[in-house]
């Protein structure tokens, strides 16, 4: 699959995904960014999408949205003190059992959401993972190939962005224009 393809594939997953997302009032119409966030997704993607890949023929679903609960985790810890945690190993977001519940531990004793919302988040992100899978075969990718490697990877990231968006919609963080005030030097 040329990188090209991988681009297209990624704008329509984030797009839907966004849209599944912003419907239920989870996060805004699209996602923020931040350097901060794109370089811990920089360190946690290979050990991530490894334990995704180990598990993937197993639990499909998981594999996908659980980036999206790891995103939610790291953009919480950006929110808190960065300084303090911007170097945090990846495993710090396993829960006791591992990898195996890393989405209750953040959902659960991590970010302390009531079980409704956790519900509801975890619902949502069940459903991206899902719709992230029908795009798949969609597009007519086997989750088995060399291609199907490189889809899941971009969807791990989106996912991973949008627990991001999520987390800091919860916060209360708003993507609004900031007017930028220039004075006239003589």
């Amino acid at each position: 699959m040329d990188a090209k393809r991988l681009d297209r594939f990624e704008d329509i997953l984030r797009d839907g995904l966004v849209k599944l997302c912003h419907g239920e009032g989870l996060c805004p119409d699209r996602l923020p960014s931040t350097p901060d966030l794109e370089e811990a997704w920089a360190r946690y993607a290979k050990p991530y999408i490894a334990d995704a890949v180990e598990n993937f023929n197993q639990y499909p679903e998981a594999a996908l949205a659980w980036a999206a609960f790891l995103g939610m985790g790291v953009a919480h810890n950006w929110d808190l003190d960065w300084q303090a945690h911007k170097n945090d190993d990846y495993t710090s977001y396993y829960g006791p059992r591992g990898w195996d519940d890393l989405d209750e531990y953040i959902l659960g004793p991590f970010l302390r959401l009531t079980p409704e919302f956790a519900k509801k988040v975890s619902g949502a992100f069940d459903s991206c993972a899902l719709a992230a899978m029908g795009l798949m075969r969609h597009e007519g990718i086997e989750t088995w190939t060399e291609d199907g490697f490189w889809a899941i990877a971009r969807i791990c990231g989106v996912m991973f962005r949008l627990g991001a968006g999520v987390e800091l919609h919860r916060l209360g963080y708003k993507m609004t224009a900031v007017p930028i005030i220039t004075t006239k030097q003589s």
